[in-house]
């Protein structure tokens, strides 16, 4: 069984999150700018296996798509033709997810100068949404 991998797509930086090879514990694991993401993911997936790909989707209040999928929706689908056809791609609602970063960041007791980092921010937002994913495919099985 492959891990499963988050990503928290940014304009100029991703956040990667993992699983383990078992699927229980979702980690951040580093945060990349976007113009080498589809060459480090496809580096990744040479030494690591990798089933599935959730990417943090931004929506409205409403649930509509935000403006940022103007530039994500590109970038996927080249990191979609680029990676084999049975890794999946998924998007994932990431509404709150910086916020809830921030939140975890404060309530870990990190300080104010590595909370005002937005590549450990992005890269705990990846992990918050491969969590809420496993979390919601624990519930539904």
């Amino acid at each position: 069984m492959g891990r499963l991998m988050a990503i928290d797509y940014g304009r100029r930086r991703c956040g990667i999150a993992v699983t383990d090879s078992l699927r229980i514990v979702a980690t951040g694991l580093t945060t990349v700018r976007t113009c080498d993401l589809l060459k480090w993911i496809t580096e990744y997936i040479k030494h690591e296996p990798v089933d599935s790909i959730i990417v943090g989707k931004p929506t409205t209040m409403r649930g509509e798509d935000s403006e940022s999928m103007t530039y994500i929706r590109p970038g996927i689908a080249a990191l979609r033709k680029a990676l084999p056809p049975a890794i999946e791609i998924t998007y994932w609602d990431e509404r709150f997810t910086s916020v809830l970063a921030h939140r975890s960041m404060i309530d870990g007791g990190m300080r104010k100068s590595r909370r005002q980092d937005k590549a450990i921010v992005d890269e705990i937002a990846a992990t918050i949404i491969l969590n809420d994913y496993l979390q919601s495919k624990q519930f539904n099985q």
